[in-house]
């Protein structure tokens, strides 16, 4: 059964390549509105898990919906590394404008429609300044900007982004985060973001979907991100450490090793599974 703001709907997904399993029976829910984080190392399913959801890769078990069906038709997806050419001809603008059509053959014709819609995306993303530069000129955070207008100019209900905050600088992060808050307050947008490094989504998530060992545990940050939760999903020891308004997420006998690098560098924290 659908409920009346559910967006996404994960029962039970398991994913398997041959001889090897990737996810097993992964179950979240993604309500219109809400932020979550999709947290886990890297090798632990998160691009899987959102090619799967996407359709790019098939469950080998479980079951999705988006907004009470299995349709695309209303999600937009930022993918993960994007490696955009310097002296590629083309303005932010005409990436963004690409979202409206760019899986059809063809150019597409200009019109005042058109126009406005990329005006108003690239508006809603703080782009307007640089809406007319190479795309392959701007900075890390600026192209990320570009990509999230490109990906919503279709007006989604749901926004999937791989790694979003990957090799962009403190500020941008911060800048980046608090954007997509702000589209997921104003529009009702469902977001689901991954990461590593939970700490900059913190102050904005409504809901964490923690992959380790394939497996999946969901809920507030509150309830999943204790030592307790994690230990069973690493299936060994694992201690959370809240400190200078951060969280240490380190296997048993790494304390010492862990705090020192706080000591010396308390602003750049790492987890450590």
């Amino acid at each position: 059964m659908c409920l009346a703001n559910e967006v996404l709907a994960v029962d039970r997904v398991s994913v398997s390549f041959p001889g090897h399993r990737v996810l097993h029976e992964v179950s979240f829910r993604l309500e219109a509105g809400e932020f979550c984080g999709l947290i886990g190392s890297n090798g632990s399913g998160k691009t899987t898990l959102l090619r799967t959801i996407l359709g790019f890769q098939a469950a080998s078990a479980g079951s999705i919906r988006i907004n009470g069906a299995r349709s695309l038709t209303s999600v937009g997806y930022v993918p993960q590394k994007i490696a955009l050419d310097p002296y590629l001809p083309m303005r932010a603008r005409d990436l963004v404008s690409l979202g409206l059509d760019g899986h059809r053959l063809g150019l597409p014709l200009p019109s005042r429609k058109r126009r406005e819609a990329v005006d108003e995306m690239l508006e809603a993303v703080d782009a307007e300044l640089f809406a007319d530069q190479r795309i392959g000129e701007l900075s890390g955070g600026q192209q990320q900007r570009v990509l999230i207008a490109h990906a919503l100019v279709r007006r989604p209900r749901l926004l999937l982004l791989d790694e979003p905050l990957a090799n962009l600088d403190m500020r941008s992060v911060a800048e980046i985060v608090a954007l997509l808050h702000r589209l997921s307050v104003e529009h009702g947008l469902a977001v689901l973001l991954s990461a590593h490094d939970m700490n900059p989504l913190l102050p904005v998530m409504d809901r964490i979907v923690y992959l380790a060992n394939g497996q999946a545990a969901s809920g507030s940050a509150d309830e999943v991100v204790r030592t307790e939760v994690l230990s069973r999903l690493y299936g060994y020891h694992i201690d959370v450490v809240r400190v200078h308004g951060r969280v240490l997420v380190i296997a048993a006998g790494n304390e010492a090793e862990i705090l020192s690098a706080i000591r010396q560098d308390p602003v750049h924290i790492a987890q450590v599974p």
